[in-house]
C-alpha cells in the first residue's frame, strides 16, 4: 500500500502500443485529464505510416506522447519519464526516445515467443538484464484486465481489448489524476454499448486498485496545476483551430463558409469539425477528388461565399491548376495546406515542413499569392482568420501552412474575446461602377481600388452586374477576354503588386532580443515551440541569442531584411533541406546557418539547443 506523494515540476508519459491498442485514445484521456485539472501541457501523437500493419510489428506501432506541468512549457518534451510499453514491439520502437533512469511500464503478458520474434528480439529483453538502467514495472495487464472483467461474462478475448484503460487507470493512479472524470466520459462514450462501458469501467477501476494496492511502486507523483492568466482554457488540437478559426472569419465578414475537400491525412479532421457546424451556416463537401473539391469552393467564393478547401502535399499538386485560375480570376480562396512527409504518398502520418517552396512557387504561369503560417495549435485560429482578411480584402487564393504536428498535438488555450476580433468587410459591389460609350450605367469587374489593386467582388444575380469569368487573360478594367502582349503584362505586373502590397499593411515583426545579441534565430511554423525552447536554455547558460519567427512567408515583412543585417550570424532551423534559407538567400543576399531535421519528427529542444550554442558560445 503506497500512501505518500512525491511533488513534480514536470512529467512527459508516452504511451505505445500496437495501432489498435487505443494508444492515442487513453492518450487523449489523459490529456484531457491533465488540462481539466490546470496544467499546461503539449502533446505529440504519433501515428503509424501504415494504415493495416501486421499487428506485433514495429510499423504498427502506435504511440501518444503528452507533457504536462505546473508552469509555461513550449514543447511535448525530448525525452518521456515514463514510458508504457503494451507489447514488445512498442519497447523497441519507443526505446530510443526513452533515457537511462526513467519508468518503464510494460505488459508483460505480451512478451512472449511470438511476439518477440515479431518485434526482432532475440531474448525477452524484460529477462535478460538490458533494461537495467531503467526503472521496470512488469505488469500482466491483459491477465489483470480479464480477471477484473470476469463478472460481466465478456469473453476473454473482448475483455482483453481494455487493457489500454488499465494502462490508462495505472498511469492516472501514479500522477494523482482525478478519476471521475474518466469514468463519467466511459459512460457517455460508450452509451450505445452498455456492456463496452461496463468492461472498460472495471479495466480502468483495476488499474487505479492495482496502483493504490500494489507494493511495487514506492510512492505517487503529483504535478501541480499551472499559473495561467484568469479565463476559460480548453484543450485545442491544430485541426480544430484552424476549424474554429475558419468559422469566426465567416462570422467576422458576414459570409457563409463553405468547405470543399477530399478527406487525406492529416488535414481530415478540418473537414470532421466543421461537418459539425451546420449551426453557423457552415456548408460542407466531401468531394470525390481533390480537384473536385478546389473546383467546388472556388465556385462557391464567385457565389459569395467564404470558399476554403483543405488538404496535403499531394492534395497541392492536383489543386494547382484551380489555384491558378482562383489567382486569374481573383477572387478569395482559403488553401489549407496540413504538411506531412513526401514525396508521393510519403509518410502520411508524419509531420514536415517541406512544402513552403510549392506553396510559394508551385503554379506555373506568374502566379504570386500570399502564404502565411501557423506555428502553435492555438495560433490557428488566428492564422484562419488572417487568412480570411486577407483574401477577402485583396480577391485572392491564400495558402495556409500547418503540418502534422500542430494538427494532431494540443495545448490549453485561453478562448478569446471574440468582441475584439475585427469585423471583415466583404464590400461586395451593389451597383454600377462605371459607363459605357453611349453613357448608360457599366460594370467593369476589373476596375481595381487604388489602395489595395484588388478588383470588384459581384456575386452572380446582382442585377446590373454581369460579367464573365474563366482562365483566359482578362483585358484591364473591362474583364474581356485579351490576347494583347502589352495587357498581359500589365496584368501579370499589377496582380503581382497587389499581392506585394499585402506587406504594406503587416506589422512589424516582435524581435525576442533582450540581451542585445549578436545571433539571429528565424523560424517559421511549428519549430517554435522548440526554438524557444532551446533559447530559453541558451540564455539559462549565460548566451545571448534573438528570435524572430515568421507568420507571412510570402510577401516577406518589409522590416525583415532590416532586422537580418543586425545580426552576424543568422540560423534557419527547418524540417526540411532549407527551404526558408533558400529564400532569405535569394531575398536579402545573405549567408545563413542551416539546421535541417527531416526525420518526419519535430526537433527535440536538445538538439537545437547544441546547434544555437555552437554559434553563441563558439563551442
Amino acid at each position: 500500500m503506497v500512501d505518500s506523494v512525491v511533488e513534480l515540476d514536470r512529467v512527459i508519459v508516452r504511451f505505445a502500443g500496437d495501432s489498435g491498442d487505443g494508444m492515442q485514445l487513453v492518450g487523449d484521456r489523459f490529456t484531457n485529464l491533465s488540462a481539466a485539472f490546470g496544467n499546461d501541457l503539449a502533446t505529440l501523437p504519433d501515428y503509424p505510416a501504415e494504415i493495416r500493419a501486421p499487428a506485433g510489428t514495429l510499423p504498427g506501432v502506435s504511440a501518444f506522447q503528452v507533457h504536462i506541468s505546473n508552469h509555461d512549457i513550449v514543447t511535448p518534451g525530448d525525452f518521456p519519464d515514463v514510458l508504457v510499453a503494451m507489447n514488445p514491439a512498442a519497447l523497441k520502437a519507443n526505446l530510443v526516445h526513452v533515457k537511462p533512469g526513467a519508468t518503464l511500464i510494460v505488459n508483460a503478458d505480451a512478451f512472449e515467443e511470438r511476439n518477440l520474434a515479431k518485434a526482432g528480439y532475440e531474448q525477452n529483453p524484460l529477462e535478460d538484464n538490458s533494461l537495467a538502467d531503467y526503472t521496470l514495472y512488469k505488469i500482466p495487464m491483459t491477465t489483470l484486465t480479464i480477471e477484473a472483467t470476469k463478472p460481466t461474462g465478456a469473453k476473454p478475448r473482448d475483455a482483453e481489448r481494455s487493457k489500454n484503460f488499465f494502462a490508462l487507470g495505472i498511469v492516472s493512479w501514479m500522477y494523482s489524476r482525478p478519476f471521475e472524470p474518466t469514468l463519467e466520459w466511459i459512460g457517455k462514450r460508450f452509451s450505445a454499448r452498455p456492456e463496452l462501458a461496463e468492461i472498460n469501467t472495471l479495466a480502468f477501476k483495476a488499474g487505479v486498485n492495482f496502483g493504490e494496492t500494489t507494493e511495487i511502486f514506492g510512492h505517487a507523483y503529483e504535478v501541480k496545476p499551472a499559473k495561467l492568466d484568469p479565463g476559460t482554457y480548453i484543450n485545442i488540437t491544430g485541426n480544430t483551430g484552424l476549424a474554429w478559426g475558419l468559422i469566426a472569419a465567416s462570422k467576422l465578414s458576414g459570409l457563409d463558409l463553405f468547405l470543399g475537400s477530399y478527406p487525406i491525412t492529416p488535414a481530415s479532421d478540418i473537414l470532421h469539425e466543421l461537418s459539425k457546424h451546420k449551426n453557423f451556416s457552415v456548408k460542407t463537401l466531401q468531394a470525390e477528388d481533390e480537384i473536385a473539391g478546389v473546383g467546388a469552393a472556388l465556385g462557391a467564393s464567385f457565389g459569395g461565399l467564404l470558399g476554403v478547401t483543405t488538404t496535403s502535399g499531394p492534395g497541392m499538386d492536383l489543386k494547382a491548376e484551380t489555384i491558378g485560375l482562383a489567382l486569374q480570376l481573383e477572387l478569395p480562396l482559403i488553401v489549407i495546406d496540413v504538411q506531412r512527409g513526401g514525396p508521393s504518398t510519403g509518410l502520411p502520418t508524419k509531420s514536415e515542413q517541406s512544402d513552403l517552396l510549392m506553396a510559394m512557387y508551385g503554379r506555373h504561369g506568374e502566379s504570386p499569392l500570399p502564404v502565411i503560417a501557423a506555428k502553435t495549435p492555438s495560433d490557428c485560429f488566428f492564422v484562419a482568420i488572417e487568412a480570411a482578411r486577407i483574401a477577402i480584402k485583396y480577391r485572392t487564393p491564400v495558402v495556409v501552412l500547418s503540418d502534422g504536428y500542430l494538427a494532431n498535438g494540443a495545448e490549453p488555450w485561453k478562448l478569446p474575446d471574440c468582441d475584439l476580433l475585427a469585423e471583415i468587410d466583404p464590400k461586395f459591389s451593389r451597383e454600377p461602377n462605371g459607363e459605357h460609350p453611349d453613357g448608360s450605367p457599366a460594370f467593369f469587374p476589373y476596375l481595381r481600388d487604388p489602395e489595395t489593386l484588388a478588383r470588384p467582388w459581384a456575386p452572380p444575380g446582382t442585377a446590373g452586374l454581369e460579367h464573365r469569368v474563366g482562365g483566359l487573360e482578362k483585358a484591364d478594367v473591362t474583364g474581356n477576354v485579351s490576347y494583347d502582349p502589352e495587357n498581359h503584362e500589365h496584368m501579370i505586373r499589377v496582380r503581382a503588386a497587389k499581392v506585394a502590397g499585402i506587406a504594406n499593411e503587416l506589422a512589424p515583426l516582435e524581435v525576442d532580443d533582450p540581451d542585445k545579441a549578436k545571433v539571429l534565430v528565424v523560424g517559421w511554423g511549428s519549430t517554435h515551440g522548440s526554438i524557444v525552447g532551446a533559447i530559453r536554455r541558451v540564455r539559462a547558460n549565460g548566451g545571448a541569442v534573438a528570435h524572430v519567427h515568421l507568420t507571412h512567408m510570402f510577401p516577406l515583412p518589409r522590416d525583415l531584411g532590416d532586422i537580418l543585417r543586425r545580426y552576424d550570424r543568422v540560423i534557419v532551423p527547418e524540417l526540411n533541406t532549407g527551404q526558408l534559407s533558400k529564400v532569405l538567400r535569394a531575398e536579402y543576399s545573405i549567408e545563413t546557418i542551416d539546421v535541417n531535421k527531416i526525420q518526419a519528427q519535430p526537433f527535440k529542444v536538445g538538439e537545437l539547443e547544441e546547434a544555437f550554442a555552437r554559434e553563441v558560445f563558439g563551442a
